[in-house]
């Protein structure tokens, strides 16, 4: 296990991968140190640090690639699948937790609560000269068109979720699919007709940074964009001159295209842009579904019945 603190940082237990054999966890793995660290595995557990050709090919008793997220963006496939070497992952871990993270944020651009909360607790609700007041213009969903790009688990799940506020669904997704919860419509048109815009798709070659400038010249002056799928998604330089010129009121993002963000990376200033740390998917059940599907995964191969398969 090479970066293993992220998974467990000390509210669950590793009882369950130690029954295999002896395992080494190392809570962190800088680059550096990955070949190294990864050449007398037999079973490598990763979350996101990459394993490239060259760690592939220096593992050379490596039977098998776990990797404890959904993404497997990670690996380099194509190396791992030269050498015959399994790579399975952990579908479907998350969905209900991404999409409760989802909605936080939306609830947090609607309601200002913590923002509100902070206020208060700076002395700001004593010195009012009013029973009331807020940070921000609280906004009511009801009505409110929702469009969600990628129509997958989570995007259901956060459709199902703005149905219970009385709000319109749209979506576009590679696939059109059978839905009384949203209305299919192209990608321009999710983009031009949405007041808040959700991702909810992977990251792929054809995708990074396909919201750009002229995706969001597209969308209404008074429209958030949120953000819990991969920071790559997103030209961030475009998006914070969206925000910092009003073309675009606000946005909330879970992820950014490199983690830890540099001090440079313009959404950390960006006017109206709320930035939580790549927590989405962090809650102790989700991350719980996410040992127990791995150890899973191991207990699957070594019966010689592999689950989980991205590669092979």
């Amino acid at each position: 296990m090479i970066d293993g603190h992220t998974l467990n940082p000390g509210d669950l237990n590793w009882n369950a991968l130690n029954s295999f054999g002896e395992v080494i966890n190392y809570d962190r793995t800088l680059l550096e140190h990955i070949t190294e660290r990864c050449r007398n595995a037999e079973i490598i557990l990763t979350n996101k640090v990459p394993l490239s050709a060259a760690t592939i090919e220096a593992a050379k008793d490596l039977k098998l690639i776990c990797v404890t997220a959904t993404g497997y963006n990670i690996v380099d496939i194509e190396a791992a699948s030269k050498r015959r070497i399994p790579v399975c992952n952990v579908p479907n871990y998350g969905t209900s937790s991404v999409a409760q993270h989802t909605f936080a944020l939306i609830l947090e651009l609607a309601n200002r609560a913590g923002l509100n909360s902070a206020a208060v607790r700076q002395g700001e609700w004593e010195k009012s000269p009013d029973f009331c007041f807020s940070k921000g213009r609280i906004t009511e969903l009801q009505g409110k068109t929702l469009g969600i790009i990628g129509f997958g688990k989570i995007g259901i799940q956060v459709a199902k979720l703005a149905t219970a506020f009385d709000m319109r669904v749209i979506y576009y997704s590679q696939t059109k699919k059978e839905t009384n919860l949203a209305t299919y419509a192209n990608m321009e048109d999710v983009f031009s007709q949405c007041d808040i815009l959700s991702l909810h798709c992977p990251l792929t070659r054809s995708n990074n940074q396909f919201v750009n400038r002229s995706l969001l010249s597209k969308m209404k002056k008074t429209a958030w964009i949120i953000n819990t799928s991969r920071g790559q998604l997103i030209h961030e330089g475009d998006l914070a001159n969206a925000l910092n010129s009003d073309q675009l009121e606000a946005a909330a993002v879970d992820v950014l295209s490199v983690e830890p963000p540099s001090v440079t990376n313009p959404l950390l200033r960006a006017k109206n842009c709320l930035v939580t740390p790549h927590t989405a998917w962090m809650s102790l059940e989700a991350r719980r579904r996410i040992l127990g599907v791995t150890v899973q995964n191991i207990d699957c191969y070594l019966k010689g019945k592999p689950q989980n398969l991205v590669a092979l």
